[in-house]
């Protein structure tokens, strides 16, 4: 069964499929669908973002980066990052964006001994309550976004949620089907702040009948879900679709002794690294078997010692942002002659009434 799109008070999502094969809208033969992926990760989305910025500055002539990708999934972090270039700002706007404002969101808690304090009672707190204000991340979002919504995005959009009230998957998806009739008037604020209400740092975003959870729960890295959007969307073949995947960080995950030998919640409580850490490897690796392995080139941010937490704002700036300028250096001959050389057809939304 096929989903149709939307916010439907009433209900669950999935009580709007349509019970037949998407019908596929033309795509020429002759051109490529291009796709960009943004995973999800925290204040660490810097490294996307000005990886992104690095590209638009020394390989676009000045062009909006979005110019030449047909369609832009992102989750969380990613997912902001795909509202903002939906929005038209540029990557540069963006990377400024999280390198000014990421600390309203994330306070540093400081070096000395008051902020250790502040540091280590946050944590503790997490067992208990949210760690952030969700009203920091919204008036950064609309001071962004304003009141745009999701019908005048510049590109092709798919930003995946979680739906606590009926325990559904939930994707906002722009109007590049017919089928999808009811995102369109979403607020990309509203979008922004359910796709990157992760447990324990936001609470969920309530709206609209439902109870809107961060998409990373399902799909941290949301490659394949792009990649099935252009297969089921467009009169397109596996071997006309290109991928450009951005990772935030993929933190490796080991068994250790305690969780091998005693188990135990307490012991096992950080698992869900290994579930976002997996997903995101598993969509990788399904879409290369899919579109064969030079269709997708994945870029992720170096893993550091200690890791990077997802909200601690002060050290992604301080060494995510040299790590992405060392990625652009590295792969950004690569991604000019598959992504840049051609821009991408304008996008005109399907608005039907």
């Amino acid at each position: 069964m096929q989903q149709l799109s939307g916010l439907k008070p009433g209900g669950p999502r999935s009580a709007g499929a349509i019970p037949q094969r998407r019908i596929p809208q033309v795509w020429p033969k002759d051109r490529r669908l291009r796709i960009l992926s943004i995973d999800g990760g925290g204040i660490r989305g810097i490294f996307p973002a000005a990886l992104l910025a690095g590209l638009e500055r020394d390989f676009t002539g000045g062009h909006p980066i979005s110019d030449y990708f047909d369609i832009v999934a992102g989750t969380s972090t990613g997912g902001i990052i795909a509202l903002g270039l939906g929005a038209g700002l540029s990557a540069a706007a963006l990377r400024d964006l999280y390198v000014q404002r990421g600390g309203e969101i994330f306070p540093p808690a400081g070096a000395d001994c008051v902020g250790r304090l502040t540091a280590w009672l946050r944590k503790k707190r997490q067992y208990f309550r949210y760690s952030y204000d969700q009203d920091a991340l919204r008036r950064v979002l609309t001071d962004t976004l304003g009141d745009r919504l999701l019908e005048v995005s510049r590109l092709r959009l798919c930003i995946p949620a979680f739906d606590g009230r009926h325990s559904e998957v939930f994707v906002f998806k722009t109007p590049h089907h017919p089928d999808y009739k009811f995102d369109r008037f979403e607020r990309m604020v509203n979008i922004g702040l359910a796709t990157a209400a992760a447990p324990t740092y936001f609470k969920p975003l309530e709206h609209g009948g439902y109870i809107l959870v961060d998409g990373g729960i399902w799909a941290n890295n949301p490659l394949m879900l792009a990649v099935i959007e252009a297969l089921t969307c467009f009169d397109v073949t596996w071997d006309q679709i290109d991928v450009l995947s951005l990772g935030c960080g993929n933190d490796p995950f080991y068994v250790t002794e305690p969780q091998r030998e005693r188990g135990g919640l307490i012991q096992w409580r950080n698992a869900i690294g290994a579930a976002m850490r997996l997903q995101s490897l598993a969509a990788t690796n399904q879409a290369r078997l899919l579109l064969g392995p030079p269709a997708v080139l994945r870029i992720d941010a170096p893993n550091f010692t200690p890791r990077i937490e997802l909200d601690d704002w002060q050290r992604s700036v301080a060494e995510l942002l040299p790590a992405a300028e060392v990625a652009v250096a590295k792969y950004g001959d690569e991604i000019r002659q598959r992504f840049l050389t051609v821009k991408a057809e304008p996008f005109a939304p399907t608005l039907v009434d």
